[in-house]
């Protein structure tokens, strides 16, 4: 189930706020100035389905996107709780740092903790299938995808060889909680 905890930057312990309904996530995260949508395949997709099939059933929401936004490049990323590199993987974003784009990243499937760090306030997103995350270009934020990672993702780009993280140098991400392995991870490790 999709979720938004709200906290003081301050005061990581206790939210200030928690949403599980998704017109509500959508409203209190335009507030701060991020996209959030629900988005359903105009096709069935199958495990195993490639890349071009993903972006296929959702062509539509893929176009619109780009066309809104100017984003120039898409691609699917898929991870399991049993790839080999997943703990360098996971580490890669899991510190505040900003990007000079637009992140923008949609779940096909499984699941990924996106937290935003604006105006003094963290929220801590959890995205699932069917939700999709636009983080503006410049936002402090981290990723975190659980010590055992379960996602299929369509992300779309501006410009995605210039998709850098620009780290902030600070320790808040370590203050917050991080992302618990999502359910169906258990089932495919074994």
């Amino acid at each position: 189930m999709s979720r938004l905890r709200i906290y003081d930057d301050q005061i990581p312990g206790t939210p200030l706020a928690e949403f599980h309904d998704h017109s509500a996530i959508e409203h209190e995260l335009r507030q701060a100035g991020v996209r959030f949508e629900r988005w359903e395949a105009n096709e069935p997709i199958w495990p195993g389905a490639s890349q071009e099939q993903v972006i296929a059933a959702y062509r539509g929401d893929i176009d619109r996107l780009m066309e809104d936004e100017g984003y120039q490049a898409v691609d699917v990323i898929s991870l399991k709780p049993d790839h080999p590199d997943r703990a360098t993987l996971r580490q890669k974003f899991l510190d505040e740092h900003t990007h000079s784009e637009d992140e923008v990243r949609f779940f096909v499937a499984g699941a990924g903790q996106f937290t935003l760090h604006i105006a003094g306030k963290v929220y801590e997103v959890l995205c699932e299938q069917g939700d999709l995350i636009g983080v503006p270009d410049g936002t402090r934020h981290w990723f975190d995808m659980s010590e055992s990672p379960y996602f299929v993702a369509i992300r779309l780009f501006t410009n995605k060889d210039g998709w850098v993280a620009h780290f902030t140098g600070t320790d808040i991400a370590g203050r917050f909680p991080r992302m618990a392995p999502h359910p169906s991870a258990a089932a495919l490790a074994s």
